[in-house]
């Protein structure tokens, strides 16, 4: 394979409540020959703003993101909710201003982890950290945004001690939707409910996201229902070799 240059956007929420996946993302990275680099002032991609109306705000972050990465090869993302903004939002923030080009250019070079992965490098073939059954969500703007369902699940099924069972209701919305969970906590508890039970229904022990919003909110309901389901990061789980 040929040797790869690529920068981890890290995320707000990989920051400060997920550290452990970048570093399983970096590790992972390396060892498949990517030479991966975390540049520093990373802020926010912007998408709480872009949500919240705030579209001017948000074009002055997507502004900063684009100069930050202006001289990353590829671009990867440990959340598909930031790889969409960053993909489908900052070229159209940035359409009339001087950095329209960078913007879509960035664009092109910014890849979710998975389809990294599987796309762009074409490694499907690891070990499992965390051996057993395991089961799958679907973050909702990995699979509507990005239109990523199929890269996950290649690498999930294919991973050497692991099996996965299908989740039922797994492209149903975990509940979280970022200040949604805020707005109307009520009617996220109860989607929530709902997509644990499917959980627990699988007879996983291991529930995977590629999404840290989705993560922090089911990890949440499981650890308070004291569940004996582990919520992990995809990279997590591939984390423990080749």
């Amino acid at each position: 394979m040929t040797a790869r240059r690529a920068s981890l956007m890290v995320t707000c929420l990989g920051d400060l409540f997920f550290p452990e996946v970048g570093v399983s993302i970096v590790r992972l990275l390396r060892k498949l020959g990517v030479a991966v680099d975390v540049p520093a002032d990373q802020t926010c991609c912007g998408l709480p703003l872009f949500n919240s109306g705030y579209h001017a705000d948000a074009a002055a972050v997507a502004g900063r993101a684009v100069a930050l990465f202006r001289d990353s090869e590829h671009v990867v993302v440990p959340s598909g909710s930031c790889a969409w903004m960053v993909k489908h939002e900052y070229p159209g923030l940035l359409a009339d201003s001087a950095l329209a080009r960078e913007a879509s250019q960035l664009a092109a070079r910014t890849h979710e982890f998975s389809q990294f992965l599987v796309r762009v490098l074409g490694v499907t073939d690891f070990t499992a950290a965390v051996p057993g059954r395991v089961t799958y969500h679907d973050s909702c703007h990995l699979l509507r945004g990005l239109h990523e369902s199929q890269s996950p699940r290649t690498l999930l099924g294919k991973l050497k001690g692991a099996e996965l069972v299908p989740l039922p209701g797994a492209d149903e919305c975990c509940g979280f939707g970022g200040s949604f969970a805020v707005r109307l906590p009520e009617v996220s508890s109860q989607i929530l409910a709902k997509k644990l039970a499917n959980v627990e229904s699988t007879g996983a022990g291991c529930l995977v996201a590629c999404d840290a919003g989705c993560l922090m909110q089911m990890g949440g309901g499981l650890k308070r229902a004291k569940s004996r389901v582990r919520a992990l990061h995809l990279a997590e789980l591939l984390d423990g070799g080749r």
